[in-house]
């Protein structure tokens, strides 16, 4: 397995000024916290240290607090998202039927742990509890893509069809 990756931020002339103006919408409401996480996560795809940072100076709130309240809702991440997000169900159903042996292999193949992302930012593993499609047991999504009833192999195909798109 490879260490956590460390990613630069860039930031795009556009993202800068979304960024900007959603901030100077949201300066001197109470509760802005919330929305303001949420805008910049939506901006940027993930939260970076400098936007924590920025946000915690525009409105005047305190840094351990922005991280705090980002650690503790599951919705925030640090780390940016693959161009494809691949979510292995390990629900009991999945799990039972392989899904566990799919992470593994998806894990080897792409040289990540779940919860990492590749470093040119291509795919994104995750493990997730259920998405409800137990019938389809062992299932996996990439993006908003349903892959069921799955086999090892049958799930390899599937991670070798993204592999190869530019």
């Amino acid at each position: 397995m490879s260490t956590e990756a460390v990613f630069e931020f860039i930031e795009t002339e556009s993202q800068h000024q979304e960024f900007l103006t959603s901030i100077e919408n949201l300066k001197g409401q109470r509760g802005a916290q919330m929305p303001a996480l949420q805008e910049a996560q939506r901006i940027y795809g993930y939260l970076p240290i400098e936007i924590l940072k920025r946000l915690s100076k525009e409105l005047a709130l305190p840094l351990e607090e922005l991280y705090s309240t980002a650690t503790f809702y599951a919705q925030f991440t640090f780390v940016p998202k693959g161009e494809y997000t691949i979510s292995v169900c390990m629900g009991t159903a999945c799990y039972v039927k392989g899904a566990g042996d799919i992470l593994d292999s998806f894990s080897t193949e792409l040289k990540i742990a779940p919860g990492e992302t590749t470093e040119d930012r291509k795919f994104t593993l995750e493990s997730c509890r259920c998405i409800g499609a137990c019938g389809l047991a062992p299932v996996l999504t990439v993006n908003e893509e349903v892959y069921g009833r799955l086999s090892k192999k049958k799930a390899d195909k599937v991670l070798v069809t993204y592999l190869k798109k530019e």
